[in-house]
C-alpha cells in the first residue's frame, strides 16, 4: 500500500493513493494467491489498492470465520468463483465461508498477477504509447477487452462484480447533487479533477489504441461510459504494491486486481490485514475473530470524505477513528489578509506567504489535515502559523536564513489537547481559518445534528443523502472540537 500523508483533498486526485496499512498479524485467513504470470496487453503491473464496500445494491459475499458452508447450485456464481480459485491455485483457507447480505452488503474477488491471458503481448512502442500519469491505462485496457470477452479466463472472478450500472461513487450522481449534498467536503472537487483526468486519458490514450486494434475493441461497446465504470471498479477493488520510501515518488505504481482480497469490506477497526512476501499476498488476522464474525480488512487509514470518493460508502460517526477534516491552505491565507489594516501589511502577507510555498509548506491547492487527537500536517500547519504571525522584523531574519537558525521546534504542539497553549497570535489565527472553514459547508452542525438524532428523519433520507450527511457531520465535529481550544 502505498505510504504517505494524503489525508488532504489535494491528495485526492485521480488515481487516489491509500495510506498505510498496519502490521499483520497471526493466523492466515481467506485466501493465499500465487503471484503468477500471465501474458496480457500490458507487462504485468504492479500492484495494490483496496477493496469497495457498500458500491453495489447488488448483495456479495463476505468471508466470515468458522462458518458452516453455503450450498451452491451449477449456477451459483459463488460456487463458480470457488471452483476457478480451486483450479488457478488460489489457496481459500477452510475456516473462512461466504455469506451474503453482510454489513456492506457485498464483496468478491480473486484475481492473480495481471489482469488478462488472451491478449498478444503488445509491442514495445505500444507499451510506451500506454504510459500515463496515472498508471492505469493498461489495466483499465485488459478489463475492457476481458469483460466482453464470452471464454475471459477471469469470467467467474467477473460473475462476482457489482453491476457496473449501479455503483454508488459520487463520480455518479447528478453532478447539482453531489455539489449540494457535498458542498464543503472536498468531494466534489476530488471528482471534477477525477473526471478531468479520465476523460483526458481515454481521449488521448486509451481511444487511438482502441481505433489501432478493431480486432479487439469495439468502440460501440468500449465507451467512455464503461471506461468510467472500470475506474471506479479499480479504484475500489484494486491493490498496489508496498514502495520503498525511495521509490514512492519515481513510477506510478500501477494496480492490479486481486480476487479473493477484496471479498472482505473495510472498517477502521478492522481485524485482518494483507500481507505481501516475494511470492505470494497473504489474509491474515490480526486478533481472534469469534466463530460466525465477519472479517474486516483495511484500506488504509481512511476519512469518511475519502471512503465515499474512492469506495461508494462511508463509517456512520462515531465509528472512523481515522476521520480527519480538511482546512484548506488558502483559507488560511484569507483569514490571514483579513487581519490586516494596510497596503504595506497586506504586501507583507504575501512575501510571508511566497516563503512559505519556496519551503514548500503550503501550496493553492493543499490542506492542513486536522484528525479527532492530532494535526496529521503538524510540521506544514505549525510552520504556517509560525511565519504568518512572527514580527516583521523576525521575519525578515527567518527568511534571510531560508527557514534556518531555529533549532526551537513545537514537537507535539498540534496534538489537539496542546493547542490551547499555542500563543494566542497562533490561536486567533487558527480560529479565524476554522470560521472561515466552516462557512464553506450549505448547513452548520446544529442542523446536521438534529438530522442525525432524529431516526425517523434520517430514516427518510435517501442513501445518498444520509452517507453525505455522516462526511459532513463528521468533519463539523472535528472542527468544532478545534475551534473551542483555540478559545
Amino acid at each position: 500500500m502505498a505510504i504517505g500523508n494524503e489525508g488532504s483533498r489535494s491528495g485526492g486526485r485521480w488515481p487516489p493513493r491509500c495510506v498505510r496499512s498496519l502490521p499483520a498479524g497471526r493466523q492466515t485467513l481467506g485466501f493465499q494467491s500465487r503471484q503468477q504470470e500471465a501474458s496480457a496487453l500490458l507487462d504485468r503491473p504492479k500492484a495494490r489498492v483496496a477493496p469497495g464496500s457498500e458500491t453495489s445494491s447488488k448483495p456479495h459475499g463476505t468471508l466470515l470465520p468458522m462458518a458452516e458452508p453455503i450450498a451452491c447450485g451449477d449456477q451459483d456464481p459463488v460456487a463458480g468463483f470457488l471452483s476457478w480459485c480451486r483450479r488457478v491455485g488460489l489457496e481459500l483457507s477452510p475456516k473462512v465461508s461466504e455469506r451474503v447480505n453482510t454489513v456492506a452488503g457485498e464483496g468478491a474477488g480473486a484475481g492473480l498477477r495481471g489482469c488478462a491471458g488472451t491478449l498478444t503481448p503488445v509491442s514495445p512502442s505500444e507499451r510506451g504509447a500506454l504510459q500515463s500519469q496515472s498508471g492505469w491505462v493498461p489495466l483499465l485496457l485488459a478489463l475492457l477487452h476481458e469483460l466482453q470477452a464470452p471464454a475471459s479466463h477471469w469470467r467467474p472472478y467477473f460473475a462476482l462484480w457489482p453491476e457496473l450500472g449501479h455503483l454508488k461513487h459520487p463520480m455518479f450522481w447528478p453532478e447539482e447533487e453531489r455539489r449540494r449534498l457535498l458542498q464543503g467536503t472536498g468531494v466534489p472537487e476530488a471528482v471534477e479533477k477525477d473526471l478531468d483526468s479520465i476523460r483526458s486519458e481515454y481521449h488521448s490514450i486509451v481511444l487511438p489504441f482502441m481505433e489501432a486494434h478493431p480486432d479487439l475493441f469495439s468502440l460501440r461497446v468500449h465507451s467512455l461510459e464503461l471506461y468510467l465504470q472500470l475506474v471506479a471498479l479499480v479504484m475500489a477493488y484494486s491493490f498496489q504494491e508496498p514502495l520503498e520510501e525511495e521509490e514512492d515518488e519515481k513510477e506510478p505504481n500501477s494496480p492490479v486486481m486481486v480476487p479473493a482480497a477484496d471479498i472482505l469490506n473495510h472498517l477502521a477497526n478492522h481485524n485482518a490485514n494483507l500481507e505481501y512476501s516475494a511470492d505470494c499476498l497473504r489474509m491474515v488476522a490480526t486478533q481472534p475473530i469469534p466463530k460466525g464474525h465477519e472479517i474486516f480488512n483495511t484500506y488504509g487509514q481512511m476519512a469518511n470524505w475519502q471512503l465515499i470518493h474512492m469506495y461508494g460508502f462511508v463509517e456512520p460517526y462515531p465509528d472512523n477513528t481515522d476521520d480527519t477534516a480538511d482546512i484548506q491552505m488558502v483559507i488560511v491565507r484569507e483569514a490571514a489578509l483579513q487581519g490586516t489594516k494596510t497596503e504595506a501589511e497586506r504586501l507583507l502577507l504575501y512575501e510571508r506567504w511566497d516563503f512559505l510555498c519556496k519551503l514548500e509548506m503550503v501550496g493553492e491547492e493543499g490542506a492542513f489535515v486536522i484528525g479527532r487527537e492530532e494535526v496529521l500536517t503538524e510540521e506544514e500547519l505549525t510552520t504556517t502559523l509560525k511565519v504568518l504571525c512572527m514580527p516583521a522584523e523576525e521575519f525578515r531574519e527567518f527568511k534571510d536564513q531560508d527557514g534556518g537558525g531555529d533549532d526551537k521546534r513545537e514537537e507535539g504542539s498540534l496534538t489537539v489537547t496542546n493547542i490551547p497553549k499555542l500563543k494566542a497570535s497562533w490561536r486567533q489565527l487558527l480560529r479565524n481559518s476554522i470560521l472561515l472553514t466552516l462557512q464553506t459547508y450549505a448547513t452548520d452542525l446544529k442542523t446536521d445534528k438534529d438530522v442525525l438524532s432524529n431516526k425517523e428523519v434520517y430514516a427518510k433520507l435517501s442513501w445518498r443523502e444520509q452517507q453525505a450527511l455522516q462526511v459532513r457531520y463528521g468533519q463539523k465535529m472535528i472542527l468544532h472540537q478545534l475551534l473551542e481550544l483555540t478559545n
